[in-house]
């Protein structure tokens, strides 16, 4: 195997398997993709509706943890990423969202110039080929499979309509001219399996010769000499490697792993390289700096009846849509339980919702059950509430010089009183919204939070127990403080970052889809194209 190449990326997830393909499709190009993680194929990650069990499933994942968070009652948050081919896209809930206009014109606002939403919706469109057909908003001809996800029969009218009580329109399409309202959610799948980008990007371009994938392979640094990245060092199977690139090495190994890898090859903050013992090769302190994340709160509610989908785990149920999942890729395991999604601002003068209400028909602690061996969980509808724009910030930084040991991630949940009192606000919003009379009619009471929890102490404390993150991080590396708006390194040649880690600031939405639009301008940038024309 040729140890050289013109283009090494560095981690195969949802980014890095889009560039593998764009700048593969040049036979002239010799591309070099490497991942820590092994292949993607199985059931645990192909079948969409074992997406929990595959975020949870230590074979596949990095296991990271945070550090203790001093705002929410000293908690260690999981933090699940995917180790794996296609990265976190291989084990997510596959909902496709992409934002706000106004978040990417916030990015431009913030120096990103040419990441405008006129800029990058062109890009959206070019990787997807979306179940309503090409129009001003959709591609209909992209490698990336977009389908509707089916709404629940009981649930999506009811919470629809109660919504609507509140003043809140029924959308067809989110990724419309308007976010706020009440919608059911799109899903990447194809053929009734996980559409991740190793499977819709990564999976056909692998018979080119151009393209070599190495997995199971933890890159150390990269290797940087007179200013210029000319390399990656890596281990694989015990033996150390090294690999050169004539052209650039791309960094898409995620908001975590980028930041990581560039600290451990002596770029980022000076001082705290110095600390660890690591030679500095270029000072750039906004690396690991400005993490964000979508916090996010679980309600829990029982059911008025039987309309949740607890029914359907019962085991000869299961064993049978299994089959057809196999034979056939139909039946229940090919759909989400999301009965109904919502986006919403939560007070008035907000540019932007700031809220993503998710009412699933089952509980996520809810397992397959049968008579005589399992207890069944019960009939329970479950709500996410994701706040959408943070104020608060982390970041992720080093324990030590060791590739092998994780990062130090710190998200600073709850840090401020605006993020306080936006969960305030949103536990209330969901108590008025289960008010209402077709949804009340769906629940026989509220059992997360509960009626004991009323004043603002009481919500302040409940929401410390129980926050985490949507598993969404992002702007660990920055447009601005560590890439320019080409996403080329401060300082050091012939480096990029093609990952959700660039973002100046967190979207209102899933980040799966910006992950790959990422990925996809990054491609015309390093080819030298001309940037897709601007949206009208």
């Amino acid at each position: 195997m040729t140890d050289r190449y013109d283009y090494i990326i560095v981690g195969a997830g949802s980014s890095g398997c889009v560039l593998a393909d764009r700048l593969s499709a040049d036979p002239a190009n010799r591309v070099l993709l490497i991942e820590a993680g092994g292949s993607e194929k199985g059931h645990l990650t192909e079948m969409p509706l074992a997406w929990f069990r595959a975020m949870l499933s230590p074979a596949i994942g990095w296991g990271y943890m945070s550090e203790p968070e001093p705002y929410a009652d000293n908690r260690r948050i999981p933090v699940p990423r995917g180790k794996v081919i296609g990265g976190s896209g291989s084990i997510n809930g596959m909902m496709y969202s992409r934002g706000a206009p106004a978040d990417y014109d916030q990015w431009a606002q913030l120096g990103a110039k040419g990441w405008s939403w006129a800029d990058v919706l062109p890009y959206f469109r070019k990787s997807e080929a979306n179940w309503r057909g090409e129009s001003v908003h959709h591609g209909g001809s992209g490698p990336l499979t977009v389908n509707r996800n089916a709404p629940h029969p009981i649930i999506h009218p009811a919470i629809v309509a109660a919504a609507g009580r509140m003043g809140f329109a029924e959308l067809d399409d989110f990724h419309g001219d308007t976010q706020e309202g009440f919608s059911s959610v799109d899903i990447t799948t194809h053929r009734g399996r996980r559409g991740s980008s190793a499977a819709r990007f990564l999976r056909p371009a692998m018979a080119r010769p151009n393209l070599t994938v190495v997995d199971q392979a933890l890159t150390t640094r990269v290797i940087v000499e007179q200013g210029r990245a000319v390399g990656i060092a890596y281990d694989r199977e015990g033996t150390s490697h090294v690999a050169h690139a004539d052209r650039e090495v791309i960094l898409s190994a995620g908001t975590f792993n980028t930041p990581q890898l560039l600290l451990l090859s002596g770029i980022g903050p000076a001082e705290a390289l110095r600390d660890l013992g690591i030679a500095v090769v270029h000072d750039l302190p906004g690396v690991g700096q400005n993490l964000q994340d979508h916090a996010s709160i679980r309600g829990l509610y029982e059911a008025s009846g039987p309309i949740t989908f607890d029914r359907e785990l019962r085991l000869d149920k299961m064993a049978i849509a299994a089959a057809r999942w196999h034979l056939l890729g139909t039946g229940p395991l090919t759909q989400m339980p999301i009965g109904a999604q919502g986006f919403v601002r939560t007070r008035e003068g907000l540019e932007r919702p700031d809220l993503q209400m998710l009412v699933s028909s089952v509980a996520m602690d809810a397992q397959v059950w049968m008579p005589g061996w399992r207890k069944r969980r019960g009939d329970y509808l479950a709500v996410a509430s994701v706040l959408l724009h943070p104020e608060s910030t982390g970041s992720v930084t080093l324990r030590s010089p060791d590739p092998r040991d994780k990062p130090a991630i710190r998200f600073n949940l709850l840090a401020t009183e605006g993020d306080r009192a936006a969960f305030r606000r949103i536990v209330r919003f969901v108590r008025t919204l289960f008010a209402q009379p077709e949804a009340a009619a769906l629940v026989k009471a509220e059992v997360q939070p509960g009626g004991a929890v009323q004043t603002d102490a009481e919500v302040d404390a409940f929401v410390r127990q129980v926050i985490g993150t949507a598993m969404h991080p992002t702007s660990t590396c920055a447009i601005g403080p560590v890439v320019d708006p080409q996403l080329r390194v401060h300082g050091i040649a012939g480096l990029r970052i093609a990952d959700c880690s660039v973002m100046p600031a967190i979207v209102g939405g899933n980040t799966n889809a910006p992950a790959i639009m990422i990925a996809e301008k990054a491609a015309d940038m390093i080819l030298g194209k001309m940037p897709l024309v601007r949206a009208a």
